[in-house]
């Protein structure tokens, strides 16, 4: 039983991942069991050329950034379990016992973070009633999102970057996936509201 399972290897996704991975000293994330299912051929990463996202050097590949995310996850926090080569197909059951089945496996978890981007279909089964047309993309793209609440798309479901509505940029996605772990850290806490940083005076 995982404690949150990401589904998606891309920007929103790893970012979630990253932050709630780095709260490993804090008494309330400690003993927390964290799953990624880090599928990436799909992320919109795979073709991109940064020059304009904040602290990326210019010139560097979307791909270069997708490799270098999952190494960096493993590097600084190998307690966060990684599952690779496998998509998610269906989520059913409800918050707190939800299965997640893939193309290869079944998981259970507490909680469900879905950050797969918004290409159209939506291809995870048990979640069409939340599908809706994407409200920040042309109409012409025919992308969709996931009906949410500040993220939240029901009881112990989380979506984050794209697929929660927000718009295709790194930074954004990057944000809409740290602001889905605060979230879910600040609910391990009681609800006392909570982040996670990191100094050079500790």
């Amino acid at each position: 039983m995982f404690d949150v399972l990401i589904i998606g290897g891309g920007v929103s996704g790893l970012s979630c991942a990253l932050v709630l991975g780095s709260a490993y000293n804090k008494p309330f994330a400690a003993d927390k069991k964290i799953g990624i299912i880090a599928h990436q051929k799909a992320s919109s990463l795979q073709d991109a050329l940064f020059n304009n996202a904040y602290g990326i050097p210019a010139g560097k590949l979307g791909s270069e950034l997708l490799t270098e995310s999952v190494e960096q996850l493993q590097n600084l926090y190998p307690h966060v379990t990684q599952i690779h080569d496998e998509k998610a197909i269906k989520i059913e059951g409800r918050a707190g016992d939800f299965k997640v089945v893939t193309n290869k496996n079944s998981y259970h978890t507490k909680f469900v973070v879905i950050g797969i981007g918004a290409g159209n279909p939506f291809t995870i089964e048990g979640l069409e009633s939340f599908v809706m047309p994407h409200q920040k993309v042309i109409p012409e793209k025919n992308r969709i999102q996931l009906q949410n609440i500040d993220h939240k798309v029901t009881e112990g479901i989380y979506v984050t970057g794209t697929l929660a509505g927000w718009r295709s940029q790194l930074a954004i996605a990057a944000g809409s996936g740290a602001a889905v772990a605060t979230d879910i850290l600040t609910l391990w806490n009681n609800g006392v509201h909570t982040q996670v940083h990191d100094s050079i005076r500790k």
